[in-house]
């Protein structure tokens, strides 16, 4: 053991990465049908590593979790500014509702069990992973008016306290939210997001990463031409109300441009690119070829914010009948997209300024489509990091603002100024998309190894001094942790499921992380769910827990 703390004292960062890589390794085996998932492997893994003795520089868990935490907010900026309604009123209950369980839990074991104000404040701190409650409950206990000795007793009795309770704080909320609330609901995290990602788009199926549909919307196909024949392409595709084109036309062996009084004739091969009912409805004679040679053309889509003037409100049938037919030939409408959330596209869908339009097309004719509705917005892999510092920058000052509200001091911390820089700057990215670009795999990699490394540096600089305080300290505080963990948020699923009526598995889990302020639950839900869906009642109640659950330092302190 020796060696290896000799090793981990020279090279603080072997630690970290060898959390990371077991943690991930013990999170992928299954224990029957319960899997731990990579941040909670990670957390167990750095406690181990931990009694080898290794201190990581507390910067660097900062570092990490402001990364995670912005571009969280990031991603999910769009969706929680046009989720503020009514409808949040459920997350502000249930994030109220587990502080109150929370607090009358903790009072009722500290009576039970004889604690004094240090152990129970401490006990609070550390079973609901909240570590303001350290500095408020000092606080408090600094103006009982008690003898120096005394108050320095009690304050040592909520570190000791927090240190053996915390670890399993953060564990504990893991498999709750990860583990035991999708089998409660009766649907996989995955499951649920998707379900929900399907609601918000109208019902239109979504599509995760490596995913296409079977029936995509835009097809192509190539046809021998039978009962069209004597009609010029313009007619053809008047007659199938224009969701449809001819790119192409083979006759004699020799391809052919379609022009629009072009007459087709028989055993003439046409390339039809379009809707996929109107391309089913036009060789519904059967006569679908499959051996094309060289009329098949490469199709491009484009990506173009809308600003037409005079068009702005103005629903897609309206806008199509507006738009001249030669302009809107051979362009179909693929995807459209407001603030970073996806728009059904309906008749009556209105397109606003600030819209992204995803056109389909042959290359100059999607080219002539976004020019037509205001400008092109490139396709780019590369991070603005400019836009991402200043989001950071401002985070982490939000986060030194501290309010003083009857004597306790309430903050959102960096965690909670980040998550408020990261919703605005992704809102403000969503509305105007040339600028702060953040390719989804990049945010991804943000959120994954800034959560991870966060919980390693945790287990690495707690592990020791929990695993030490239990061994002198007995088991008591332990279990009364354990207990004051999982009470509280089974509890508050049980409200949320039954009063509160949330009846998706992936929204419930984001709104339950957030209530306790578990970042490396919410962590572990974002990584089963694989998407962003639980983000926006997260964000909502974790604002709100961040303050909270803050309080509760004082409160034990006043009522043990």
């Amino acid at each position: 053991m020796d060696w290896l703390h000799h090793i981990f004292q020279k090279s603080p960062e072997i630690a970290l990465f060898l959390s990371l890589a077991a943690g991930y390794f013990i999170g992928q085996i299954n224990f029957g049908k319960f899997q731990l998932g990579g941040v909670g492997g990670s957390l167990l893994a750095a406690v181990v590593i931990s009694q080898a003795g290794v201190t990581i520089d507390n910067g660097v868990k900062s570092v990490m979790f402001a990364v995670f935490i912005y571009a969280v907010g990031y991603d999910s900026g769009p969706g929680f500014f046009n989720s503020l309604n009514r409808k949040t009123l459920r997350e502000i209950a249930m994030a109220v509702f587990l502080a109150v369980s929370a607090l009358i839990t903790v009072v009722v074991c500290a009576k039970l069990f004889h604690l004094n104000k240090g152990l129970a404040a401490g006990l609070a701190g550390g079973a609901l992973t909240q570590s303001a409650i350290i500095g408020t409950a000092g606080d408090a206990i600094a103006r009982l008016g008690l003898p120096a000795d005394q108050v320095k007793l009690l304050q040592s009795d909520v570190a000791i306290a927090y240190a053996v309770t915390y670890v399993f704080g953060s564990l504990g909320a893991i498999i709750v939210c990860v583990n035991i609330l999708p089998k409660f609901m009766g649907q996989s995290l995955r499951d649920a997001s998707i379900e929900a990602e399907r609601e918000l788009a109208a019902g239109a199926p979504s599509q995760g990463p490596g995913q296409v549909l079977a029936l995509p919307e835009l097809v192509g196909r190539a046809y021998k031409i039978d009962v069209s024949a004597g009609k010029t392409v313009k007619a053809v595709e008047t007659l199938h109300e224009d969701f449809l084109t001819i790119e192409r036309i083979k006759r004699d062996g020799k391809a052919l441009d379609p022009a629009p009084d072009l007459v087709l004739q028989p055993d003439d091969i046409v390339l039809v690119v379009g809707r996929r009912e109107a391309v089913v409805a036009f060789g519904s004679n059967g006569n679908e070829v499959a051996d094309v040679g060289d009329v098949g053309v490469v199709m491009q889509t484009r990506e173009g914010v809308f600003t037409k003037k005079g068009m702005n409100h103005t629903t897609l049938a309206a806008a199509r009948q507006l738009v001249d037919r030669d302009m809107r030939h051979g362009v179909y409408i693929q995807r459209i997209t407001r603030a970073g959330q996806p728009l059904p596209i309906l008749p009556e869908t209105k397109i606003e300024h600030g819209d992204v339009i995803t056109f389909y097309g042959s290359p100059k004719d999607t080219k002539r489509a976004v020019d037509a509705a205001g400008y092109e917005l490139p396709y780019s892999n590369k991070t603005d990091f400019i836009y991402m510092g200043v989001g950071l920058v401002l985070g982490l000052l939000i986060g030194l603002i501290v309010l003083n509200v009857g004597g306790i001091p309430l903050t959102l911390g960096s965690g909670g100024g980040c998550l408020l820089a990261g919703l605005l700057f992704g809102w403000m990215r969503g509305k105007h998309p040339m600028y702060g670009a953040m390719p989804s795999a990049a945010s991804q990699l943000l959120k994954d190894f800034g959560l991870a490394a966060f919980v390693a540096v945790v287990g690495l600089n707690s592990g020791l001094q929990a695993v030490v305080t239990v061994k002198q300290s007995g088991l008591t505080i332990f279990l009364l942790g354990v207990f004051v963990t999982l009470f509280p948020l089974l509890l508050t699923m049980l409200f949320g499921r039954y009063v509160l009526k949330y009846n998706n598995a992936a929204i419930l889990a984001g709104a339950l992380s957030g209530s306790r302020s578990a970042n490396p639950a919410f962590g572990g839900v974002l990584d089963k769910a694989e998407s962003a869906v639980p983000t926006v009642p997260f964000a909502i109640t974790y604002a709100i827990a961040n303050v909270a659950l803050t309080l509760l330092g004082p409160l034990v302190v006043g009522l043990v």
